[in-house]
């Protein structure tokens, strides 16, 4: 599995709805409210083999109130 962060700046309002719908999902692994310039930050683990943006594309990205993401592969943990 490949572990990566997503940070994801939500519309005026709509952070807690966000948090919700992403916690239904049950796709996280953890789940911070953020402050600065975006509003979650999650950490997931993508399935082996499986294109990373395609993964957030479909499990992610489709939530109302979602404005932006930035999204963090790692490569090795210490």
């Amino acid at each position: 599995m490949t572990c990566v962060f997503v940070q994801i700046r939500c519309k005026p309002g709509t952070t807690y709805r966000v948090a919700e719908q992403i916690v239904l999902r049950e796709i996280h692994s953890e789940l911070y409210s953020t402050s600065g310039a975006f509003d979650l930050l999650m950490k997931l683990y993508i399935p082996e083999g499986a294109d990373v943006g395609k993964y957030i594309n479909d499990h992610l990205l489709d939530i109302p109130g979602i404005e932006r993401t930035l999204t963090t592969p790692t490569f090795k943990a210490f």
